[in-house]
């Protein structure tokens, strides 16, 4: 006959003293290996142009750096300085008020980013005076730089030369966010990528900038050779978002050889991973290039809703640079300019180009009447079809008169399903078929009037 051991209160809970203390700890190390540590609780710094250098290497996920306003003069270095996808690192100055200020010095870069992640920085400015330098970079020497959001930034000065660019990537760099900044008197605006097609960037998002007054590209995008071995770098097919911009060159741009457009876009990877990537450019202002062409483009691009205007030359070109357009979708725009107004040439013919619905408005012809059903008139004829074309920039409205710019075939916007295609420029949804950015005539009379 067997019997059975009952287990007294005492056996389960043991008495207070040595014995119990034991059997606490026990259960604590048995949840710790359950749940894992606790969390480091979010911190949030304050510092000052004498201080902040020696705190930035005690960052930990989830921190905010808070700079206070002042002149910063030893560069922002965030070198091997990682946050978290859910608790990213942040580095801010003043929402208002008095700013905090990168001072640039020649020789030095401004801020610097070597194999760093997880980052935000937000409401700096960086002040170049001048001095022969750029403003932010992903410096080639390190590895990666991923998942950077730069927000609410202000850099101007950095046009000692063309080549000195207010915000570069020369490492691969994926995740970035480039939102609601102003950049304005330097070289170039934005230079993504390497140049020689070896520092892919990829998967990003360029979105509520303004870009005026360069002397080179407001924003190039080079082109991408085979995708290096980099881990956590996309493999999968990506898109990179450019929308709700302002790209203006209507003062300070280089001629003599050295013009440029106001935004270049190369080519993906022609095979293995990021061979089926594509740009999405949208809702974007074009405004005027005294020396060059406003957008040109090769590769996966669809191109939509955006308002192109150049009272110098070519407005919108689709042409080879390093390789050739391939899959290419260029609809509901409104295009004017003084040359050519918009043309494809040498496009590979393994792949698809649709060029549909956009009101061209041209000195020249566009060459893209195969392509799709489009509204090409002279360039004069922009006056009384739409409302304010040829005012400054803080008040053109390339929006149609009222009964002007309709049309009876429906459009393929809709049918891309890409985002924001059934919206026009202003974000309303096309209520009814209507060549150009806006997809609504208001009626009305026109500013001025």
């Amino acid at each position: 006959m067997s019997t059975v051991k009952r287990l007294s209160l005492p056996t389960l809970f043991p008495p207070a003293g040595e014995g119990r203390e034991r059997f606490r700890c026990a259960l604590l190390l048995i949840a710790g290996l359950l749940i894992g540590p606790p969390a480091l609780a979010e911190r949030v710094l304050d510092a000052a142009p004498d201080s902040y250098r020696q705190i930035l290497r005690t960052l930990r996920p989830g921190d905010t750096l808070r700079l206070a306003p002042g002149l910063y003069q030893q560069g922002l270095p965030l070198h091997h300085l990682h946050g978290a996808a859910d608790r990213p690192i942040t580095i801010t100055g003043p929402e208002a008020g008095p700013p905090a200020i990168f001072i640039a010095h020649a020789g030095r870069i401004t801020v610097s980013l070597i194999d760093s992640s997880h980052l935000r920085l937000r409401h700096l400015r960086l002040d170049g005076g001048g001095a022969r330098t750029h403003g932010l970079v992903a410096e080639g020497r390190g590895r990666y730089a991923h998942h950077i959001t730069l927000e609410h930034l202000h850099i101007s000065g950095f046009d000692a030369a063309q080549g000195f660019s207010a915000i570069s990537t020369k490492a691969p760099a994926w995740g970035w966010i480039i939102r609601d900044n102003v950049i304005s008197g330097v070289g170039t605006g934005m230079y993504l990528g390497d140049s020689d097609g070896g520092a892919p960037f990829v998967a990003g998002l360029i979105e509520g900038n303004r870009i005026e007054n360069t002397l080179g590209y407001n924003l190039q995008i080079k082109h991408q050779r085979e995708r290096p071995a980099v881990p956590g770098l996309p493999t999968t097919p990506q898109r990179t978002l450019i929308r709700h911009n302002l790209f203006s060159k209507l003062t300070g741009a280089a001629g003599e050889g050295m013009a440029r457009p106001n935004l270049l876009l190369g080519h993906w990877p022609l095979e293995g991973p990021g061979q089926d990537d594509l740009y999405l450019v949208y809702g974007n202002r074009f405004f005027h290039n005294p020396t060059e062409r406003l957008f040109q483009a090769e590769g996966h691009v669809a191109v939509y809703n955006n308002l192109f205007v150049n009272g110098f030359g070519e407005a919108v070109s689709f042409q080879a640079h390093n390789d050739r357009p391939r899959r290419i979708l260029c609809f509901n725009n409104t295009i004017l300019g003084r040359g050519p107004a918009l043309r494809l040439a040498g496009a590979d013919p393994r792949f698809a180009q649709r060029v549909d619905g956009n009101a061209i408005f041209a000195e020249q012809p566009a060459a893209v009447a195969r392509l799709g059903d489009n509204f090409v008139a002279s360039l004069e004829r922009a006056e009384s079809l739409l409302r304010a074309p040829f005012a400054p920039l803080e008040t053109v409205d390339l929006s149609p008169v009222a009964g002007a710019l309709g049309r009876t075939t429906p459009g393929i916007g809709p049918a891309t399903g890409l985002p924001d295609a059934d919206r026009d420029f202003s974000g309303r949804p096309r209520t009814e078929p209507r060549y150009g950015a806006h997809g609504h005539a208001p009626g009305g009379p026109r500013p001025g009037d």
